[in-house]
């Protein structure tokens, strides 16, 4: 029997909307709570194992999230391994023998894959932890909207130059930032990121060597004992005295002439960017806000929604 008309074309507008939709989808706080709700704890346990073992992950894992975002969007892309039919992001100058932290987000995806199959995304994934490894060094928390999907292709050449640079100075972070939506304030706020973890001796050799007028001369020659002026690429430095708590040091070092990055000092030589610098030196609940709004700013940039993307099914590689 024919279908009634009214019907037909209440079924036919239905499948209309549920189209529109998927193509406007948001992130929203709730989105695992039916699909997955053992989303949070998975993730927050497997951060928590991960940063007892090696705490320098925290600081990892929010750079990961970082790195990803500001190349075409939170979408997972930076986790992508290269194929013959792709070169992604991983070997590009920024992220190359740099990135850590790909096997605690695949460890997490297998821990999800077990108990709810193809419902939860590399991207949510990698957003989560991030905000998760902040938390485990005694930094802030904020609320994660989720509901990101997983790209299909990434950007070596994009990977190359959306991402600010160890040698930037002030007017470029500002214009790497302001392209992405972020005021000084919240450029400063994010460059609070560098209070956990450590660079490498070829990210800030020219600055102990060369940068004579704007760095402490003890602290420059305290890092030239391991960081010599060839070789040693991959030795380690602080960002800080305390790289496994989240605090204000970071700007306290920057009054000092202590940034580790020339990107780092930078921000203290306009007076835009080093008020804020002085407000969080002294104020680290200010910092703290700053820092977690931003963050949340940060983690929805372009996302992937609807039926755009794909919910990978191993990370490092499209299905």
């Amino acid at each position: 029997m024919p279908i009634p008309f009214s019907i037909a074309f209440v079924a036919r507008i239905a499948f209309l909307l549920l189209l529109v939709g998927a193509a406007n989808a948001r992130l929203t706080h709730n989105f695992y709570k039916t699909r997955c709700p053992q989303f949070g704890s998975i993730v927050r346990h497997r951060v928590r194992l991960a940063v007892s073992q090696d705490p320098r992950m925290g600081a990892s894992l929010l750079r990961l999230h970082f790195h990803d975002c500001f190349v075409n969007g939170c979408d997972a892309s930076v986790l992508l391994d290269d194929t013959p039919a792709l070169t992604g992001e991983k070997t590009a100058a920024p992220n190359l023998n740099s990135l850590r932290g790909f096997e605690v987000i695949d460890d997490i995806k297998e821990q999800l894959e077990r108990v709810c199959p193809g419902v939860v995304s590399c991207a949510d994934i990698t957003a989560v932890a991030a905000r998760d490894g902040v938390v485990e060094l005694n930094g802030p928390s904020w609320r994660v909207a989720l509901g990101r999907r997983d790209s299909t292709n990434a950007s070596y050449s994009d990977a190359k130059s959306n991402l600010p640079k160890p040698i930037s100075d002030i007017d470029t972070l500002i214009s790497v930032f302001s392209r992405k939506g972020f005021s000084r304030r919240q450029m400063v706020a994010l460059s609070g990121a560098h209070s956990i973890g450590q660079a490498r001796c070829l990210q800030f050799r020219n600055r102990i060597y060369n940068e004579t007028t704007t760095i402490d001369p003890i602290f420059a020659n305290s890092l030239q004992a391991n960081c010599p002026r060839h070789g040693g690429n991959d030795s380690l430095a602080p960002f800080d005295a305390t790289p496994n708590a989240f605090d204000n040091n970071y700007y306290r070092n920057l009054q000092g002439n202590r940034g580790l990055l020339h990107s780092d000092q930078a921000l203290i030589t306009t007076a835009s960017t080093s008020s804020k610098v002085n407000r969080y030196a002294t104020n680290s609940s200010a910092f703290f806000k700053d820092f977690a709004h931003a963050m949340v700013k940060m983690s929805k940039l372009s996302p992937l929604t609807g039926a755009k993307g794909q919910i990978r099914t191993n990370c490092r590689r499209v299905n």
